[in-house]
């Protein structure tokens, strides 16, 4: 009697849970079902009042505000597609960034995807093929290497490369530059420029001179970074920092294991270690809440002390006699204002916690979307077209 009762118990429980698996399953489908529908609803519902400017057909079809990873790479894919770039770039000097130094293997993957990988070629570029965790407290060390990525039979990612930010970025801008379709233009991007609602242009001021000049054309990429000057009319959500690094070079660390960034589980938050070339490694120190008085007090005091053995010299080194810098440690959620004309890529758009590595990798896989997305629309003042990409973007 009883084992009967189990064995019934048992076939109803078993019913119910697959029957409620199968209506979970089924209310999961129609949920993705009406999605594609409001999607497809709201992309054949797109009316753009047309502006009035007409362009003129020997100007630039692209504007690109902005010169780093992103403005870079997109403009000279674009040119090789046959579009007509003009690039503004405030300055045009190598830059100095204590971050955008580790690609991780997703990113060399977008540049080979690209055909921009001759850019970290010639850099004195460090691969990385992991990570070393240091639990001090525990005495443990954990080593997580990369899994391997296949960008096809043949070619295998299986490093990130780390290099000197303002060397990756200056190969970046020579790649632009081969390009005959592409202009730079050294000057501070100052006013987007619209026509009945829609981008058309963007107001600049030439470096070093305050003559303003405009210049059009039927679609503009922000790309000006974490501190964007057009992300408040563009973006919906609000920058947040939720702590700051502060970044150290040291001359000649040894590593744990070669070719691996280590992070280390320091008190109360984590220090980020990899090597950026031959002789220089990166140390970035996450700091949270209201940064110290004497920063480099806290440096020795506080943090050098759960560093492991082998990093602590070359560590007092850096803070007593280089330069020890700071930058807020950023977070930005996708949310973008759909505005006929413009579109926003990179930092100006969306960022994470430094730590994970990963805007630059971001970055450029969403140049190689565009970039395939904007080929199917040989017109770009087919705004409602490039619309209906933005939202297919955001998918």
């Amino acid at each position: 009697m009883i084992s009967h009762l189990i064995k019934v118990g048992g076939d109803w429980t078993t019913s119910l849970t697959i029957s409620s698996l199968a209506f979970c399953g089924m209310v999961s489908i129609l949920i993705l079902l009406l999605t594609i529908i409001f999607i497809l609803y709201r992309a054949k519902h797109i009316t753009v009042n047309k502006p009035n400017r007409k362009f003129d057909k020997n100007g630039p079809d692209v504007i690109i505000i902005g010169s780093g990873v992103g403005g870079s790479a997109i403009a000279t894919v674009l040119a090789r597609d046959g579009r007509k770039v003009t690039v503004i770039e405030r300055d045009m000097k190598e830059p100095d960034r204590i971050v955008g130094e580790l690609l991780q293997p997703g990113g060399v993957q977008a540049l080979i995807k690209l055909g921009l990988s001759d850019s970290i070629e010639g850099l004195d570029a460090h691969k990385i093929k992991g990570y070393v965790i240091h639990n001090l407290e525990d005495k443990a060390e954990v080593i997580v290497p990369y899994p391997k990525q296949e960008l096809n039979e043949i070619v295998k990612i299986t490093s990130g490369s780390a290099f000197h930010h303002g060397r990756f970025i200056m190969a970046l801008r020579e790649q632009a530059k081969m390009e005959p379709n592409v202009t730079f233009i050294e000057g501070t991007a100052s006013k987007l420029v619209e026509d009945n609602g829609v981008v058309v242009g963007v107001q600049y001021k030439a470096k070093d001179t305050d003559d303003s000049h405009t210049i059009y054309a039927p679609l503009t990429f922000v790309v000006d970074g974490c501190f964007s000057k057009f992300r408040k009319e563009l973006v919906k959500a609000q920058v947040t920092v939720t702590s700051h690094f502060v970044g150290l070079l040291m001359d000649d660390c040894p590593q744990t294991v070669s070719n691996h960034a280590e992070i280390v589980l320091t008190h109360p938050s984590p220090v980020l270690i990899y090597q950026i070339s031959s002789d220089c490694t990166r140390v970035l120190v996450d700091v949270r809440g209201l940064m110290p008085k004497n920063i480099k007090d806290h440096l020795l005091d506080s943090v050098c002390p759960q560093l492991p053995e082998h990093i602590q010299k070359p560590f007092q080194d850096s803070v007593i006699n280089g330069r020890v810098r700071s930058m807020p440690n950023s977070f930005l959620p996708p949310s973008p204002i759909e505005r006929p004309g413009v579109l926003v890529l990179g930092d100006a758009y969306n960022m994470r916690h430094p730590l994970t590595g990963g805007g630059m990798s971001v970055c450029l896989n969403d140049v190689a979307i565009w970039r395939e997305l904007l080929k199917s629309i040989p017109d770009l003042s087919d705004y409602e077209t490039v619309i209906k990409m933005l939202r297919v973007f955001h998918l």
